[in-house]
């Protein structure tokens, strides 16, 4: 059976790693489905989706973003770390077609890994993105009794991609272990890159206006804020999405490292905005996409971003 461990960590914000940039932008273009869903798009198309609801009372575990103080260490490009090791069922995806991807997150002594505690109301959070920075998916897996995380995954078009595996487990003095593990997976077929769009310092997605301001260089932490307006009014409902007004996922062009970060302070109900500050710190100079995922009326928006940082 699952076993959700719990801690007054639980009811502190965390945040995970990093991000962003001076004089950048929100190069925004697509929407993916939230909890549980995803969906592959390239940056020129713009959609909504209602987002599913897969918070349960056991997982439900932190009162807001405030502390942020647990963030996995490294730049998510390894398969094994402090003792566990993301072990994927495939090292390839079909080409053009839904398919359910299965993996176990295993310990040092070999055995699959079953406690883990929640992250944002979720115990495990997946992410898929291809080497040109296109077909971003972010999903929440389950997990079976023997320690098996099964998720559907929507279609995606060939080439090379890198799936991330985030969570928190314990270490082996009990002490909370927040991990983003990741292994490349090939999908066959012919293939074309697609060029990352330049940056920009304003952008809309789905009538909304994201405007980012602050300055940012590799390895310092400074602060970003992102504000949301529509037809020139600041949006003021955010929704709590993933239990923060926003979330924010980033990959390096290249080497695809992978940075992860949420906005600053408590969520309040549907009252957020319109601006978000964030804590942002990348470890690594060069262009950065920026997945920005925020929730009005039930549905989600994701608003896409090059982010160039020094």
């Amino acid at each position: 059976m699952l076993t959700v461990l719990r801690s007054p960590a639980q009811v502190h914000a965390r945040a995970r790693s990093v991000l962003v940039a001076a004089g950048v932008t929100v190069a925004v273009g697509l929407t993916v489905t939230a909890c549980g869903g995803g969906s592959t798009t390239t940056p020129t198309m713009h959609h909504t989706m209602t987002a599913p609801t897969m918070m349960s009372p056991t997982m439900a575990g932190h009162a807001g973003m405030a502390g942020m103080e647990d963030r996995p260490v490294g730049d998510g490009l390894t398969a094994e770390a402090s003792g566990f090791r993301f072990v994927p069922a495939v090292s390839s995806l079909p080409a053009e077609a839904p398919t359910s991807f299965r993996f176990q997150i295993v310990g040092g002594n070999g055995a699959p890994v079953t406690a883990f505690k929640p992250d944002q109301t979720m115990l495990m959070h997946l992410y898929l993105i291809r080497s040109d920075l296109t077909g971003f998916q972010h999903v929440h897996p389950t997990m079976a009794g023997d320690g098996t995380w099964t998720v559907p995954l929507a279609a995606v078009q060939p080439g090379t991609y890198r799936v991330y595996a985030s969570f928190i487990t314990t270490n082996s003095s009990g002490q909370d272990l927040p991990l983003v593990l990741s292994q490349p997976v090939t999908v066959a077929g012919r293939s074309a890159v697609t060029p990352l769009p330049p940056a920009s310092t304003t952008s809309q997605v789905d009538g909304y206006t994201l405007t980012l301001a602050g300055e940012v260089m590799a390895g310092a932490a400074h602060t970003l804020t992102v504000t949301v307006s529509r037809d020139g009014t600041p949006v003021t409902d955010l929704q709590p999405y993933l239990d923060t007004y926003a979330h924010l996922s980033a990959f390096h062009e290249g080497d695809l490292a992978f940075a992860h970060l949420h906005p600053m302070g408590a969520t309040s109900g549907a009252g957020g905005g319109p601006t978000l500050a964030f804590e942002a710190m990348l470890a690594k100079a060069g262009n950065w996409r920026l997945f920005v995922q925020f929730q009005t009326a039930g549905v989600l928006h994701t608003a896409v971003v090059t982010l160039p940082v020094g």
